[in-house]
């Protein structure tokens, strides 16, 4: 519930941040004249926007900044505390050694899986095909006699 309330800050602070900073007049502020340029005097007050946008978004960034830093505190603080003490199955416990035949670790049978057919022997085997014979029709080059 508590995460739930501080994603929905997060968002609108970071929509408030995003309006803001685009109202600001930046270095090119002949170009956000065709918007009304003078007009930010009127609404904001005498000394103009730069001060009001300025400071408020100084404050939302502050805010913004904090509301990242508590949730990434909590989501870790909320994770599995136990996580050094969990069981790990077969990897937490003592790993099995080969037996050893005259010195040299020595690999247990593999299981034989009755699903998995074997290859033929050499002597079931069938032969391979001979290669096929070229096409009959055509008529073999006859050599040519040589000039001794």
């Amino acid at each position: 519930m508590l995460l739930t309330v501080f994603n929905i800050l997060f968002v609108i602070i970071a929509i408030a941040m995003i309006a803001l900073i685009l109202m600001q007049r930046g270095a090119g502020a002949a170009a956000g004249s065709g918007f009304g340029g003078g007009a930010s005097a009127t609404v904001f007050g005498a000394r103009g926007s730069s001060n009001f946008l300025s400071k408020a978004t100084k404050w939302l960034a502050i805010s913004f900044f904090a509301v990242t830093l508590f949730m990434a505190w909590y989501a870790m603080h909320r994770a599995n505390p136990n996580a050094l003490d969990m069981d790990l199955g077969v990897m937490g416990g003592q790993v099995p050694t080969a037996p050893v035949v005259d010195g040299v670790p020595v690999a247990p049978p593999a299981p034989v899986d009755a699903t998995v057919p074997t290859a033929p022997s050499a002597e079931t085997a069938v032969p391979a095909a001979p290669p096929a014979a070229e096409n009959s029709s055509q008529e073999s080059p006859q050599p040519t006699p040589q000039n001794d």
